[in-house]
């Protein structure tokens, strides 16, 4: 189980992972995790703002914002998401939201195969409100096929290049089991999620009742998005959460 790190003042707790994105944030007692997505992608300089702004009108710090979701015109190459990272993180930084040295914001960012935006945007983001009694909740980052912060992508990508329907279920399954170590850690598991996303332009029906349904993984269902992963070779990928309440922005 990975190891997680709190921040009452904030309200949540973290899994550290990579520098880019945590793994996971869950509310800690006494707090909320809420879903807030913009009824269109904004790009991500003004998405920042109008976080900044949102968070403002609820009276709460910057240090909330605790997990979003990203929208990429096409899939990076690994020396260009390295650089994409470094700028979004930057704005972290000088938020205040890193936390010694560690990025606790869980995150997905995947790529539209049809109508893509023009530049990275934000599509969603999380953010923990104080809340005495409130019921327990989650975001488990987005994960593909490969073992993250141990080299390159390529080096550690699960059945890499294969696209044959045993290389995609053998994909789908490292990230189920990524998924669900993830929630572990947090303490959850499929039981406690109100929403499970599927990342890929493959077929999933070959291994969607035996791999995601009979697991847990479908109990409501399952928002398939047409999208790939942010980087070049990378085939799936999913996230999870577990909310009481989600709102949608006005464009």
């Amino acid at each position: 189980m990975y190891p997680t790190i709190e921040r009452p003042e904030a309200g949540y707790r973290f899994i550290p992972a990579v520098f880019q994105y945590s793994g996971g944030v869950a509310a800690l007692p006494g707090w909320r995790l809420e879903r807030a997505r913009f009824a269109e992608p904004v790009p991500l300089a003004e998405g920042f703002v109008r976080i900044a702004r949102h968070l403002g009108a609820l009276g709460l710090p910057l240090a909330a914002f605790c997990a979003c979701e990203l929208r990429s015109p096409a899939p990076f190459t690994e020396d260009g998401f390295r650089v994409f990272n470094e700028a979004y993180a930057k704005v972290l930084g000088e938020w205040g939201v890193l936390h010694d040295g560690k990025n606790p914001v869980a995150r997905s960012n995947v790529c539209p195969e049809i109508a893509p935006p023009a530049t990275p945007s934000f599509h969603a983001f999380t953010y923990a409100l104080p809340e005495p009694g409130a019921a327990p909740s989650f975001v488990a980052a987005g994960s593909g096929e490969s073992v993250e912060g141990k080299g390159s992508y390529a080096e550690n990508t699960i059945a890499f290049r294969d696209l044959s329907p045993a290389g995609l279920r053998s994909k789908a399954q490292y990230v189920l089991g990524e998924m669900e170590r993830r929630m572990a850690a947090l303490g959850t598991a499929w039981r406690a999620t109100t929403a499970v996303q599927v990342y890929t332009v493959h077929d999933i029906h070959p291994f969607l009742a035996d791999e995601l349904v009979r697991r847990g993984a479908a109990r409501h269902g399952v928002t398939w998005q047409h999208c790939r992963p942010p980087v070049v070779d990378l085939e799936y990928e999913m996230d999870c959460r577990g909310l009481p309440l989600e709102r949608v922005l006005p464009a």
